[in-house]
Formats: structure tokens, sequence, C-alpha cells
């Protein structure tokens, strides 16, 4: 029998399997449709086949890293979640999954990458306490560039200012793209039929985050609260395919801080903790001085960019295989 494919993607947080949209895409459609995954949760990308995640590497050993590449691939394998679909569902399907990436898809990122009350203290500051040393102090800032770089891609614009205006407009069409799902869902357990699909893979992995994580500024998680039919989608699906995760959450087991992987050499000590800090700090500000001092680095007036993120923050599937991992 040939080994199961093994699915590298981000740990979990908040009660979820995993904090990330695309992982969470993977993981939800891989359970739909009874896929036997090697399922390996980490926090450094680097480790990931890919040097992203999610990440499949297949029995094959290739590697696919888009949610919609690893989903044709299990389909192919005959795990298929939309197997039951008629041909008019299955383009309704395709529709809404559309509609997802275009209208919702834009406001998330803004939701966790740009509002600067969000990206400090919830976002960025996950990051950097689960991704291992020295990468936590570089990786948050690359992964947001990234997110922009998403951002003006799905609104087709060069450049993009940030501010109010920006945010209204992408709140209001995320609000309209959730309250067209809420209609279409109705009093239904899942959006077709009664086993769940492709559609409701996608819709569990965008609205969960905004659901569970604590965040400061919760515009537009308020308004999917208010969907009460969206929301308790949500919570059933973490339930029914999910448990463990959920009965964490619920528990109260979870703490903000990070879990002690087992095994691993990311070392979460305080003190030592402290002391690479302030190694760095110290190191950092001795290449500084003696920049200056000799004429390397000369200091100069920047101006602002466009949606410049915030000062760096000091502070910083029981059904699958599943096979936690800690990073080093």
């Amino acid at each position: 029998m040939a080994a199961p494919d093994e699915l590298f993607c981000w740990e979990g947080a908040w009660g979820l399997p995993s904090v990330s949209s695309d992982c969470l895409t993977v993981l939800a459609y891989a359970q739909f449709a009874g896929a036997p995954l090697k399922l390996r949760k980490i926090s450094n990308p680097w480790r990931s086949p890919s040097g992203s995640l999610p990440a499949l590497r297949t029995n094959q050993n290739e590697t696919l890293s888009r949610p919609a590449d690893i989903i044709i691939h299990l389909r192919k394998q005959k795990f298929n979640a939309d197997y039951d679909l008629s041909a008019r569902e299955g383009a309704d399907s395709l529709a809404f999954i559309s509609l997802l990436e275009e209208r919702l898809k834009p406001a998330l990122i803004y939701n966790s990458w740009v509002d600067s009350k969000n990206y400090v203290e919830v976002t960025r500051r996950w990051y950097a306490e689960h991704l291992p040393f020295p990468l936590n102090f570089l990786l948050p800032g690359r992964m947001q560039r990234q997110q922009l770089e998403t951002l003006r891609l799905l609104r087709g614009e060069e450049s993009l200012e940030g501010g109010e205006e920006l945010e209204k407009e992408l709140y209001r069409e995320a609000s309209d793209c959730m309250n067209l799902l809420s209609q279409r869902l109705g009093a239904r357990k899942f959006f077709f039929r009664d086993s769940p699909s492709s559609l409701d893979a996608y819709v569990f992995a965008y609205l969960a985050p905004l659901l569970k994580a604590k965040l400061p500024n919760g515009k537009l998680q308020q308004h999917l609260k208010s969907l009460e039919n969206l929301s308790s989608f949500c919570s059933n699906i973490l339930l029914l395919y999910f448990p463990h995760d959920a009965r964490e959450s619920s528990g109260g087991q979870k703490s903000s801080s990070p879990p002690q992987p087992e095994g691993g050499d990311y070392d979460h000590v305080p003190n030592k903790r402290r002391k690479q800090l302030m190694s760095v700090l110290v190191a950092l500000g001795a290449m500084l001085s003696y920049a200056v001092l000799t004429g390397i680095l000369s200091i100069q007036h920047m101006q602002k960019e466009a949606l410049e993120a915030p000062p760096p923050d000091r502070q910083t599937l029981d059904p699958l295989d599943e096979d936690e991992e800690g990073d080093g």
C-alpha cells in the first residue's frame, strides 16, 4: 500500500486547526473528502518542501502549494467532496468561490495585515511568538509585504492608498458577500445537500479565523457574528470535523502563548528568549554605530510609503493522521 501524501500547514490557534485560510481550505476539503493525509503542523514555512504553507508532498515526491492545485490532486486520487453535486450546483459553487476571492479575501487581508491594531496586537504578535528565532524578527514583515502585494493584485491597482475610505469600501464589499452567503445557506447545515462540498471548505476557511480570532478592531467580525447561520456554520464544522481543536477552545485549555513542541529545539524559556533578544539588539546597535562612525551609513529623511507597516513590536485532524512538530 502506497504511503499517504504529506500535508504541511501552519499550526492552529483560537480553537482552529490552523491560523491560515489557505491551510484551512485544504484541511477542511481533505476531511470532507476523506483523504488519508499525513498531517504535519509546523510554525516554520522553511521546513516545508516548497518553503511555504500549505504544501502537499505526494507519494510520487511532487510538491503542490496552491490550495486549488492540492484539491485538484485529491480529486484525481478519487477523493472528491463535490462528487454528488449536480451540474447546476457545481456552477453555483464555482461562482460563489470566485465571489469569495474577489469580495471577501481583500477585506480579510486588510483586516489582518493592514489594520494597524489587528496587525500589531494579533497577526504579527502570533507569528513573532511562534516562528523560531531569528525568523520571528524577519518573516512577519516579509509576509505582510506579500499580503499587501496580493491585495494590490486583487484590487487591480498599481498602488493603494490606505485609510478610512479604502477600509469602508473593502468592508462594504465583504459585508455584502457575507450577506449573500447567509441568504444562500439559509437554515441548511451545508450549502448543498446533506454533506459538505468544496464551497463549504472555502467559506469555512475564510470565515472561521475572522470569527474566532481575538481582534481589537472587530468591525468586520461583528458583522459576521450578526449573521447567526454563518457563525453556526463555522462552529458546527469545527465540532464535526475538528473536535479536538474545538474542545480545546471551549475548555479554555489553550493559552495565548505558543504551545511547547515535543522534541523540538525551539526554546520558549523566558530568560533565554530575553538573552537572545538583548544579544540581537546589542549586535544591531554596535553595527549601526560602526556604520555611522565610519561613514558607511548616512542618515537621510525617508518619505513614508502608502500602507507602510507599523514599527516592529518588541513583544513580541482527528480523522487525518496528525503529527505536530516543533520547529528549529
